[in-house]
């Protein structure tokens, strides 16, 4: 670490990484179909908002109603790239609504919701964007 970032703040004890937050599964990367959708850097999810709003399975079809997963994360970077072109695209956060079926067990028709995102910098202080419910940080 820098010695003035060593001096504003002291030395530094521990540091969570972006990559051990993907690695323990905190974090997943969902860059591939981000770069579908028309992102250029790299797009992780936290693991709460892949398990309430992108993760579907047969049961929650048997319970709920039909959906396909991809489609929601589709739905989710979708939603996303067309909140960031409608304000500001140099924007570091951005509050975004969602129409989803909440993965509940037992709403059939969608809700809307809020997420939040996140630019800034990863490891190597390359841009990176996360996606994640308004409550987390």
């Amino acid at each position: 670490m820098s010695d003035e970032v060593d001096n504003l703040f002291g030395n530094t004890i521990y540091a969570y990484t972006r990559a051990q937050a993907l690695e323990d599964g905190v974090l997943l990367d969902v860059s591939e179909t981000a770069r579908e959708a028309g992102f250029i850097v790299p797009v992780a999810v936290t693991r709460a908002v892949w398990q309430r709003y992108i993760e579907w399975t047969s049961p929650d079809t048997d319970n709920q109603t039909i959906q396909h997963q991809q489609g929601r994360l589709w739905d989710v970077l979708s939603m996303l790239m067309f909140a960031i072109k409608i304000n500001r695209p140099e924007a570091q956060q951005l509050i975004y609504p969602l129409s989803v079926i909440p993965r509940d067990g037992k709403t059939r028709s969608a809700k809307r919701i809020k997420l939040k995102s996140f630019m800034g910098g990863g490891d190597n202080a390359e841009p990176v964007i996360t996606i994640m419910l308004p409550t987390e940080d």
